[in-house]
């Protein structure tokens, strides 16, 4: 249920990224929010009095990864799309980018809107953050979907591969945690390492058109957008750490959706978080690679409604 007294004492039109063009999905409002400090943006619709779905994206995309997904969730749920800090819309701070530290900003932001419990569903790093978030908040969420994510000191591999055939998937890792090199190399080519990822990482090239590779590419662009996103590369060790010192006073109890693709990074998303957590079940989306809310949105807007269905 939304306070409106806090609604309207935490949420504005005022803008973080002036520069960074906003685009409209027809029935969600573009808003900013108040995060404990931080000023995220969220996109937000469907049903006010319905159970409220939080989605969060990942590298290197915005809350528009879930374009595709969200009107079909609208019809029965409220659905709220945001940006993570220093992604898309969203302010960048100059500060720590580890899971833990951003989950607490997201769930300020939930908070803001007047959001009391919800459902999380999360791709790639936005998955990093979910499941930072479901270790610190797990009172207040009724179930997470993580899709197609391995989790810093969870399922992440400590090293790199050195076959082809496998590094093509992970080789990032590393090169995002050199200081400094990959924003000189990258400065003014963000449209084409952008566009690498979400080409070669789908399993149709289609899935992703001209002005979704304008977009992205304009978003790491923009006021320090790039610095942000590598930073939760640069911060996955204290993530890993934290995440650690969460799970050694507990496990998850609160149910657990893993999403994987037929062609993704995590054959089974499900089975790779079920030692951490208690409640665990999994579906494999076909005819999909790493950037399923993309490639087959009503696959995934099926799930999900499928996941809180069963909650409810």
């Amino acid at each position: 249920m939304t306070d409106p007294a806090t609604t309207t004492q935490h949420v504005s039109e005022a803008n973080p990224v002036r520069h960074l063009p906003l685009h409209d999905l027809d029935g969600f409002t573009h808003r900013w929010v108040d995060a404990d400090g931080v000023r995220l943006h969220a996109v937000e619709g469907g049903q006010p009095a319905g159970p409220a779905v939080v989605l969060l994206a990942g590298f290197p995309q915005t809350w528009r990864a879930w374009r595709k997904v969200m009107p079909s969730l609208a019809d029965r749920f409220r659905v709220i799309a945001i940006d993570l800090p220093g992604q898309g819309h969203s302010e960048r701070p100059e500060r720590s980018y580890d899971t833990h530290t951003v989950a607490a900003h997201v769930h300020a932001a939930v908070k803001a809107l007047g959001v009391s419990a919800y459902w999380l569903a999360a791709h790639d790093i936005g998955a990093w953050v979910a499941f930072s978030l479901a270790l610190n908040y797990e009172s207040q969420l009724r179930g997470v979907a993580l899709l197609d994510a391995g989790i810093p000191g969870i399922t992440l591999p400590e090293t790199i591969p050195t076959d082809p055939a496998r590094a093509w998937k992970t080789w990032h890792f590393a090169f995002h945690l050199v200081p400094d090199l990959p924003e000189t190399l990258l400065a003014g080519r963000e449209r084409d390492y952008a566009g690498w990822f979400l080409k070669t990482k789908a399993i149709s090239p289609d899935a992703f058109d001209d002005a979704d590779l304008d977009h992205y590419a304009a978003a790491l662009a923009a006021d320090g957008g790039l610095r942000a996103s590598l930073a939760y590369y640069r911060d996955a060790a204290e993530s890993a750490r934290k995440n650690h010192q969460a799970l050694n006073r507990k496990h998850l109890t609160v149910p657990i959706l893993g999403i994987s693709s037929s062609h993704g990074s995590i054959p089974d998303m499900a089975a790779s978080i079920s030692p951490w957590a208690d409640n665990t079940t999994g579906v494999v989306v076909p005819d999909a690679g790493h950037f399923i809310p993309d490639e087959q949105p009503e696959a995934v807007a099926a799930a999900i409604a499928g996941f809180i269905a069963g909650g409810d």
